[in-house]
This record gives structure tokens, C-alpha cells and sequence, in this order.
């Protein structure tokens, strides 16, 4: 239903603007490694001997791994909506505003393309670690099911930059603010210890965060350890992706 509302080749031109963009500044692809590289050998290394797993977690490296994979693919989200701000700057984004295309349309391309590029970020991140012997289950079903949930945690976290951005003109007021919601998220979300082992005034805030679920769902396919069941993740990962793409849907349709 939501295809008839959509401009197909709108949507297609925004998406193959994003990815290109990707794939020709090489400095992105190699400095998106970086940081999640730093967080999994530093953090999950010094942490390895200090944090207890829980029961079926196995290896703490394999453990923290889906963790940095979803804190990857959130940052490099959360932050697409500087796209928007430097389109409003060079007057790009006037020009596809007047153009006689839906600006749902529009959310849908800025989206599906900002997500595509992320989950590669991702999936060329987890290739990393594997290569350093982490034991991950890479099999067809669970990279089919890591693409899932990699794309729905981006297009959570990139529909809630739209909606700032969108009130916005300036990237570092932007950056500032994105910050505010997206570190809690992370620190929040179990990617360095369990969901199981917190205190019972902080659980109803982990479980509040969608970032939560993304991790839990990849550790379900890549380690074989979750605190949930894995269709409750992809159930709560599909619904508030629906929700924040609507609500950014929203936004678009009421900016000036």
C-alpha cells in the first residue's frame, strides 16, 4: 500500500545519490572502521576479564561484537541528517522540495539510501572481525537476518536525524544534539554487558531503547545468545522503525 503513495524513480535517484556518495569518499569507508575497530579491541579487550557473560554467551569479544556492529551502523545513522542541513546550506533541498515529487518520496530515498550505506558499513565490519578469528556464526540465514535488523536500526536512528534536521540549520547545533540522544542509546543498549545483569531501576530504560533490540537480535544470529526471543526483536525493531519513518514523513511535510 504504501508503494502506491511513493515515486519509484524519486526514490531510486536519492537512493543511488547516497551510495555513491559513499562509495567515492574512500576516507568515510576507511575512517567508519575506526572507531567501532577501537571500541571492540581497547574496550572489549579490557573488559574481557572483568565482565561476567551470562550462560551461553561463550567468547566476550564474539559477545561485544554485535554490539559494535549496531553502535556503527546507529552513529553513522543518527548522524545522515547532516545530509539535510548541507543540502538546505547549497539549496539542493529547495530544489527537490519544489520538484513535483511527495516528500514522502523524498524521506523514503534519504532513508532507504543513508540505511543502505550503514548497513554496509556494518556488514563490512563484521567481515573485519572475522577475519580476526572472532567466533561469529556467518552463515546465508543469519547474514540474511544481520541485513534485517542492520537496516531496521538504521532507519530508526536516520528518521529521528530527519525529524531534527529538519527543524535545524546548523550542523554543529545538530551534532550537539544528536549526541545527547544517541550516546544514552549506546550505553545503554547491552553492547558491552548483559540486559539480564542490570539493576531493576535501570531495565525499564534499556528496554525503551530500540538500540537494545538491534543488539539482542544480532547476537541471536551471530553468537547464538539473546535475552529475548528473536521475533520479539524484529517485532519491535519493525514497529518503531514504522513509527519514526512516518513521524519523519511528518516532519518533511511540515518544513517550510
Amino acid at each position: 500500500m504504501i508503494l502506491m503513495f511513493l515515486d519509484l524513480g524519486a526514490v531510486y535517484v536519492l537512493v543511488k545519490r547516497e551510495v555513491l556518495k559513499y562509495w567515492r569518499s574512500k576516507s568515510r569507508i576507511a575512517s567508519s572502521l575506526a572507531t567501532p575497530l577501537f571500541f571492540f579491541f581497547i574496550m572489549g579487550g579490557g573488559l574481557s576479564k572483568s565482565v561476567a557473560l551470562p550462560g551461553g554467551a561463550g567468547n566476550y569479544l564474539a559477545f561485544v561484537a554485535p554490539g559494535v556492529m549496531a553502535m556503527t551502523v546507529m552513529f553513522a545513522s543518527a548522524f545522515g541528517g547532516v545530509s539535510v542541513i548541507v543540502d538546505k546550506q547549497f539549496g539542493f533541498l529547495k530544489e527537490i522540495l519544489v520538484a513535483p515529487v511527495s516528500r514522502t518520496s523524498i524521506v523514503a530515498g534519504k532513508v532507504i539510501g543513508g540505511a543502505t550505506t550503514a548497513v554496509l558499513q556494518g556488514l563490512l565490519l563484521m567481515a573485519v572481525i572475522a577475519i580476526t578469528g572472532t567466533p561469529l556464526s556467518i552463515t546465508p540465514i543469519s547474514l540474511l537476518f544481520t541485513t534485517l535488523i542492520l537496516f531496521l536500526v538504521s532507519a530508526i536512528f536516520l528518521s529521528g536525524g530527519l525529524i531534527i534536521a529538519t527543524r535545524m540549520d546548523d550542523v554543529h547545533g545538530f551534532q550537539l544534539i544528536m549526541n545527547f540522544f544517541i550516546m544514552p542509546a549506546f550505553l545503554l543498549s547491552g553492547t558491552f554487558f548483559s540486559v539480564d545483569n542490570l539493576p531493576s531501576w535501570l531495565k525499564p530504560f534499556t528496554l525503551a531503547d530500540p538500540l537494545t533490540y538491534g543488539v539482542d537480535g544480532l547476537r541471536a544470529v551471530l553468537v547464538g545468545h539473546s535475552s529475548f526471543p528473536l521475533f520479539t526483536d524484529l517485532a519491535v525493531l519493525s514497529v518503531a522503525c514504522l513509527i519514526s519513518v512516518m513521524a519523519a514523513a511528518y516532519a518533511f511535510n511540515k518544513m517550510q
